[in-house]
């Protein structure tokens, strides 16, 4: 058997801990499969005398991630700080300069900076692997990588944060507001107590802006995603779609089209009866559509410590069955100077439609008034119905949902802005897109 695969850790939280536990109980079983032994034989992390419930005694410890990636006797670095900059950025560059191997789960680093990342493993003959960066679990980046070569890829979308479909989910069965369903999901740990960072979006934009990259062969660009989260999601909105057949799901969608690459983040609406729509709690779902295989839908536990560790132990497993002066795959399936400048697609007809929710007050012409707003910008109306809980002869405030055929955003958002303009909306209007995956 071959010399022992030596891996240094930075980084000992849910997943490192994973991680290492593993590692430790499937020794003889890993060696066995990968043809080597795999070790570790140098840690880091910001707290050393924490009990993570796992044996350290036999590693070497380091002061900090960077002096671990320089100087360890080591042949991959490990990276599960998180985090865009500093330490884990200096730390990862300082391992693939040495031409050590890495292995991440951070997708703020990649979505930042991982096309200079991968340009520097490039040129040091080093592998950049991060299976765990998107969709924990699930084998998304292999497959984009590795197994649909060939494929010409129209479209990636999906679910990719545990934390606002768990809180959509929660929503939806047990009839509790967001702000609710927020504080559960915190008291459970699947949020955390700054939880923007999840439930604006954002971090399944960076996630989409990987897939992205992967699937169309384009310079990441995560700063141009259209990004909505889903805090102005209501329980009236979670009732009104399923009335209509649909449930409620933060997507991430990257998709081809004639003028460019089109990348978004909002909440849809998906058929209640499609695959995606039964992708329920902390679970994430990413489906893919080609020319050659269709289209794969791939579901699983998205995020948590052995879920993310089971990936990270994957992209480790990879490493240790390669052999010297075998040819790596690039880590974004092609090399750096080969990735296409991202050219963002222009504005066209979402051929889903769109729900609108108005609440108005109760006065005549109000119908009227928003069929012709909707009809200057040209929208061709579905539906529009009154959906209140309260009868017209109390006055209190109504409820109109619209549903619209195929249309564009700014049509849309103009006849939107046009009837706040009439003076008798109360509070804000609320739009979802409708989407109608082709996976039902």
């Amino acid at each position: 058997m071959s010399d022992a695969l030596k891996i240094g850790i930075a980084g000992l939280g849910t997943v490192g801990a994973s991680l290492v536990r593993i590692l430790q109980e499937r020794h003889e079983a890993l060696a066995t499969t990968c043809g080597r032994a795999i070790e570790i034989t140098a840690v880091t992390a910001r707290d050393r005398n924490r009990d993570r419930g796992v044996d350290l005694s036999t590693m070497h410890w380091h002061d900090d991630a960077l002096s671990l990636a320089e100087t360890a006797d080591i042949d991959v670095f490990v990276e599960l700080m998180g985090g865009a900059g500093e330490p884990a950025l200096s730390a990862v560059k300082a391992a693939l300069s040495r031409g050590v191997h890495v292995v991440t789960a951070n997708k703020a680093l990649l979505a930042a900076h991982g096309i200079a990342l991968a340009g520097l493993a490039e040129e040091h003959g080093a592998l950049l692997n991060y299976e765990a960066a998107v969709a924990g679990g699930i084998p998304v980046i292999k497959a984009l990588r590795e197994s649909l070569t060939g494929n010409t890829i129209s479209r990636v979308y999906g679910i990719m944060n545990g934390t606002c479909n768990y809180i959509l989910t929660k929503m939806e069965k047990e009839g509790l507001s967001f702000e609710a369903c927020l504080k559960e999901a915190q008291r459970l740990g699947y949020a955390e107590a700054d939880p923007a960072f999840d439930i604006e979006g954002n971090d399944t934009a960076h996630k989409l802006s990987i897939l992205t990259s992967l699937a169309f062969g384009t310079a990441i660009a995560a700063d141009d995603i259209y990004l909505e989260g889903i805090t102005n999601i209501s329980i009236d909105d979670i009732h009104a779609a399923a009335d209509l057949g649909y449930r409620i799901k933060l997507l991430g969608v990257a998709q081809r089209t004639d003028s460019g690459i089109e990348q978004r983040v909002h909440p849809t609406m998906v058929p209640l009866d499609s695959v995606i729509a039964q992708v329920d709690g902390v679970t994430n779902a990413v489906a893919i559509e080609s020319d050659i295989l269709g289209e794969l839908l791939m579901v699983g536990p998205g995020a948590g410590g052995n879920a993310t560790a089971s990936a990270v132990l994957g992209d480790i497993a990879d490493i240790a069955k390669s052999r010297p002066g075998a040819q790596h795959v690039p880590a974004f399936g092609r090399p750096v100077t080969a990735l296409l400048p991202y050219r963002q697609a222009q504005i066209q007809s979402h051929e889903g439609g769109y729900f609108i929710r108005l609440k108005v007050l109760d006065k005549t012409g109000v119908f009227a008034s928003i069929a012709t707003r909707m009809a200057d910008n040209r929208i061709s109306l579905e539906s529009i119905v009154q959906h209140s809980k309260h009868p017209v002869e109390t006055g209190e405030p109504q409820t109109i949902i619209l549903v619209t055929h195929a249309t564009t955003e700014e049509s849309v958002r103009k006849a939107v802005a046009s009837i706040k303009s009439e003076g008798y909306l109360v509070g804000d209007p609320q739009v979802i897109r409708i989407e109608r995956p082709k996976t039902a």
